[in-house]
C-alpha cells in the first residue's frame, strides 16, 4: 500500500509530506515493524491527533482527557481573569460555549472509564462552578440551580444520540459493524426494525476493559433500557427531548 501510494505521488507530482507520516503500533502481539516511503523510514510515534482527539498506543484515553482538562482549564483561567463580575446567566452561558465543548469533543470515541479520568474532566466543571457569583449549595445542587448535567451524564446522552443516529440511518455509520439485534420484544413496534433490542456482551467476557468499555459494548446496555417511543422519535432533536424527559436530565 505504501509502494503503490509512493508511486502514485511519483507520477502525478503530488508529494506526501513524509515528516508529517508517523507509525503508531497498537496491541500487545504487535511485532512493530518497519515501513519505508521511498528511500526513508517512516518515524515510530506513541500517540497522534486525529479530528481532535488524541489516540495513543495503549488505546487508553487518559492522554486525550488530559488534553482535554489542560485545554478547558486554560481557557476557564482566560475567563475569569476578563471577567470582574461572574453572574449566573453570563458565566454558565460561556462556560458552556467555550470550555465544555473541550471536554465533549468526540467523546463517543474516548468516553474515560476510570475513577481518576472521570474525576480529572469533572473537576474542570467543579472549578466552573466555584467561580460563579452568590451561589451555595454543594456541587450536585449547585448543578441544578444552573440546569447543568454532570459531564457523565453529558457523556452517556451524547453516546446515546450517536447511537440513534447509527439505528435511524442517520449516520454513514452502519449497525451491523457494531452491533447484533437480538429477539425483539412481543409486542414491540420498530420504526424500520432499527429499534429493537440489540445483543448485550456480559462484562466477565470482555479480557480488557478496553474492550468492555468500548462504545459497542457500554453503549447497548442503556439503548435496550430507553422506551421505544424515545428510541422511535422522528428527528434527532425528537430524540433528544424525548431523551432528556425520560431520563430527567435538565437542559443541556
Amino acid at each position: 500500500m505504501l509502494d503503490n501510494l509512493s508511486t502514485w505521488s511519483s507520477e502525478w507530482q503530488m508529494s506526501f509530506n513524509t515528516d508529517k507520516c508517523h507509525i503508531l503500533h497498537t496491541g500487545r502481539h504487535n511485532k512493530n515493524f518497519s515501513y519505508r516511503w521511498g528511500n526513508g523510514e517512516l518515524a515510530v510515534t506513541t500517540q497522534e491527533k486525529d479530528v481532535g482527539v488524541i489516540i495513543s498506543d495503549c488505546l487508553k484515553p487518559s492522554v486525550q482527557c488530559a488534553e482535554a482538562a489542560k485545554k478547558a482549564n486554560r481557557v476557564l483561567g482566560q475567563m475569569a481573569r476578563a471577567i470582574s463580575y461572574h453572574d449566573k446567566f453570563t458565566f454558565t452561558r460561556l462556560y458552556k460555549v467555550y470550555v465544555r465543548p473541550h471536554l465533549q469533543h468526540c467523546s463517543s470515541a474516548w468516553s474515560p472509564y476510570t475513577v481518576a479520568d472521570k474525576d480529572l474532566l469533572e473537576s474542570v466543571q467543579r472549578r466552573a462552578i466555584k467561580m460563579i457569583s452568590n451561589l451555595s449549595g454543594t456541587y450536585e445542587e449547585k448543578l441544578a440551580a444552573l440546569g447543568l448535567p454532570t459531564l457523565e451524564e453529558s457523556r452517556k446522552r451524547g453516546d446515546m444520540i450517536e447511537m440513534y443516529k447509527i439505528m435511524t440511518g442517520k449516520s454513514k455509520l452502519k449497525p451491523e459493524i457494531f452491533f447484533t439485534p437480538a429477539q425483539v420484544r412481543s409486542g414491540a413496534q420498530n420504526t424500520r426494525g432499527n429499534s429493537g433490542f440489540l445483543n448485550v456482551e456480559e462484562p466477565m467476557l470482555a479480557k480488557t476493559d478496553l474492550r468492555r468499555y468500548f462504545f459497542s459494548q457500554r453503549c447497548p446496555r442503556l439503548w435496550n433500557s430507553l422506551p421505544d417511543a424515545v428510541k422511535q422519535a422522528g428527528t434527532i432533536n425528537g430524540f433528544k427531548a424525548a431523551y432528556d424527559a425520560h431520563m430527567g436530565l435538565r437542559r443541556l
